[in-house]
């Protein structure tokens, strides 16, 4: 692939080329795109690819190489599902028209890269997520993620009844199958939390403003570039969860020791703190007429049967 350490620079961005991968940096000027900035880099192993695409740019006197991913490799597309707008895509390097050649020279060097995988999709995520911690401003609370636990803290001059009756929402990610993200550019824009089923949990999806495993967007609020990234890294950290269950349940398969059950000394158990708090706030929703007295009961029992 041409010689390491090679870089094209573009608008908005620059593609270094080492021997294995394309390390993408992104300019912080104001005009650079704001999911950019957030971004600031994307190291894309040459595995991940699926294709290369050169062709006039949007703006005259420009053209733009553009790398394919392959289904699956990346959890932010993979979260973004398809509605990022063109000049928000982290994989497009726009170039003036005067250096097309050098362009068409790097496309001919990636497609030579490609690897016999190319053409199928991805087992695993190839391309890193964005590291938490994360966290935005939804139009009905604020979304935090830690690393191993989503959460939704409702804000009263938005939040649904519905969602105020259910409280503030903690989700480990072992309780969790996806993420549904929408983006906030469009009409009904939210993020969503797909849940497993099992353990009596009712995973049923209601409307977004309705569901208390949802946060509305609205004008001003969970901005793509704020909302994005942490959808894909819980995505990606969904994924991790789930591909550490297969190793665990082909190591007992082997005989191995490597599944650890609920009850063992390291598994993990509720902060007494933060359960004390959400007690707390079903108090003042029981005070506040929100909660019947029998939901309040029902609730804070949940809540002590988690220590």
């Amino acid at each position: 692939m041409g010689h390491m350490g090679d870089v094209l620079a573009g608008i908005h961005s620059a593609w270094e080329f080492d021997t294995d991968s394309v390390l993408i940096r992104f300019e912080r000027g104001i005009r650079t795109p704001k999911l950019f900035q957030v971004l600031r880099e994307r190291r894309v192993p040459y595995a991940a690819l699926a294709g290369v695409e050169l062709s006039p740019g949007a703006r005259r006197g420009t053209v733009a190489l553009r790398v394919v991913l392959r289904e699956g490799a990346d959890p932010l597309l993979e979260a973004a599902a398809g509605q990022l707008r063109t000049g928000c895509d982290p994989y497009r390097l726009v170039l003036p028209a005067e250096r097309e050649a050098l362009a068409d020279y790097y496309a001919t060097e990636l497609r030579g890269v490609l690897t016999p995988d190319a053409g199928h999709p991805a087992d695993e995520h190839l391309v890193r997520a964005p590291e938490p911690p994360l966290q935005f401003k939804a139009y009905d609370g604020k979304a935090a993620f830690d690393g191993t636990t989503v959460s939704f803290r409702w804000f009263w001059t938005g939040a649904s009844s519905a969602k105020w009756k259910a409280g503030d929402q903690f989700f480990d990610v072992s309780e969790l199958e996806g993420v549904e993200w929408r983006s906030p550019e469009v009409l009904g824009g939210h993020l969503r939390l797909l849940r497993r089923a099992g353990e009596g949990r009712d995973v049923r999806p209601g409307e977004p403003d309705q569901d208390p495993a949802a946060v509305v967007f609205g004008l001003g609020y969970g901005l793509v570039h704020e909302s994005l990234p942490l959808a894909a890294a819980v995505l990606a950290a969904v994924r991790s969860e789930r591909g550490a269950e297969r190793e665990q349940r082909a190591a007992g398969a082997r005989g191995g020791s490597g599944a650890r059950s609920a009850g063992a000394p390291g598994a993990l158990r509720a902060d007494p703190a933060d359960i004390a708090e959400r007690i707390r706030h079903l108090g003042r929703l029981h005070e506040a007429g929100l909660l019947t007295e029998e939901e309040f009961s029902v609730k804070k029992a949940d809540l002590l049967a988690e220590l």
